[in-house]
């Protein structure tokens, strides 16, 4: 019989923990970030530690009151929509929707905007902070896809195609210096010749009341829950753990390195959230 490697034996005995936290609650609210989706390509924003890997992304002020940071926010767009486009689910996404499919969950709220959950097949998400395939127009409210902007970019900026960037979380880019050419346009709605936003919560920005009120009748209605990929160091999520925390409801955090809830965690993994939670969930990571 093979030996396991250390690592493997820390993340076996992760998932059997966790396997331990689940089966014993019956309406789990689990709430996402970023580190779910990095194994499926898409960046995260903090280290370890908590801090920005980059600088902080552009706030809402800055978009809506800068026609420079807006114009090349969607210069940075177009480099780095392609990424988000194309990820797929990975086997944490896969878990979650076993998880729901059993009638484990009370709710799933995901502070991502990648639609990840979606299109794994989950059927009831709460996407906290919206969704980046979609692009809203602020004046007539108009929705109307990510993708087909992606095409009018295109043909509105044929040099954009050969910027040099590095990719960012959420379809975001760090375009290389030198790689700028004005002038830049932002595109405006095909309707009204409004203002053109993703359709996504930018820093700065409140989370639309009713998404946060669904949100927190689920966690009324559960009697755990359950934070994976996260450090909460944002308050539109953290404030889910502070109300858990007060209506004495066990939390788990699964994520790498700390989180703004250690102190109020019943089950703390500092784990790879994908291997850990398909091997809880579906028995995937396997003893030798």
């Amino acid at each position: 019989m093979a030996a396991r490697s250390p690592a493997v034996g820390a993340e076996f005995r992760s998932a059997a923990a966790l396997r331990h936290w689940l089966d014993a609650h019956d309406r789990i609210f689990v709430l996402t970030g970023a580190g779910i989706s990095t194994a499926s390509g898409i960046p995260d924003y903090r280290g370890p530690d908590g801090l920005w890997k980059r600088n902080a992304p552009i706030t809402y002020q800055s978009f809506v009151r800068d026609p420079a940071m807006r114009a090349r926010y969607w210069m940075r767009s177009f480099v780095g929509w392609p990424l988000v486009a194309k990820a797929r689910p990975n086997r944490a996404h896969a878990a979650l929707v076993d998880l729901e499919s059993q009638g484990r969950l009370s709710a799933l709220v995901t502070q991502n905007v990648d639609g990840l959950h979606a299109r794994a097949g989950q059927k009831a998400v709460i996407d906290l902070h919206g969704r980046i395939d979609q692009v809203v127009c602020m004046g007539c409210g108009a929705l109307s896809l990510r993708a087909d902007l992606q095409d009018r970019l295109a043909a509105a900026h044929p040099v954009w195609q050969h910027l040099g960037a590095t990719t960012a979380p959420d379809g975001d880019a760090d375009v290389e210096p030198g790689g700028i050419h004005p002038p830049i346009v932002a595109p405006e709605c095909l309707q009204c010749n409004g203002l053109l936003k993703p359709d996504v919560v930018f820093f700065g920005e409140n989370v639309p009341r009713e998404r946060v009120a669904a949100a927190q009748e689920a966690l009324r209605m559960s009697d755990a829950m359950l934070v994976i990929g996260s450090s909460l160091m944002v308050y539109s999520g953290f404030r889910f753990a502070r109300m858990a925390h007060e209506a004495g409801m066990p939390i788990a955090l699964l994520t790498r390195g700390i989180t703004r809830a250690d102190d109020l965690a019943t089950l703390k993994l500092d784990a790879d959230c994908v291997s850990v939670l398909a091997g809880a969930v579906d028995g995937d990571l396997i003893a030798d």
